[in-house]
């Protein structure tokens, strides 16, 4: 095989998985303004339907149900800037929020929100799991 079919072969390669990749960072991005659409329209159930088991139980605490408490955290949101997908993990920044999701079976699920970056350290998170 000479090296302009290698070369070739490598570009296909490249563009096979760079396309794979960009379908996936769609789709948490979608996951993401859908979480987001659902606070912005006071949905709580709906919002909460959307966050990862772990993140919802977590929301559920004091007698508060999590279609209340995340309605209650003003969380900022914002429009999409940058997705990135790690296997099944995804982080999508927001023009004032990052998120963070998992893929589950049935679909990306919001595991963090309302995140800040804090330098070298972990990011603060009003909504986690």
């Amino acid at each position: 095989m000479n090296s302009r079919a290698i070369s070739l072969a490598l570009m296909s390669l490249v563009a096979i998985l760079t396309g794979c990749s960009s379908a996936e960072r769609e789709t948490a991005e979608q996951a993401a303004t859908r979480f987001y659409g659902a606070v912005h329209d006071r949905q709580g159930e709906q919002a909460c339907s959307l966050l990862a088991p772990s993140a919802a139980e977590g929301l559920s605490t004091g007698g508060q149900r999590c279609a209340n408490a995340i309605l209650d955290l003003e969380l900022p949101g914002g429009q999409p800037v940058d997705t990135a997908v790690w296997g099944d993990e995804a982080q999508v920044r927001l023009s004032r929020d990052t998120v963070f999701l998992h893929r589950f079976p049935q679909g990306w699920l919001v595991r963090g929100a309302g995140c800040t970056a804090r330098g070298e350290l972990p990011y603060r998170c009003e909504v986690t799991t």
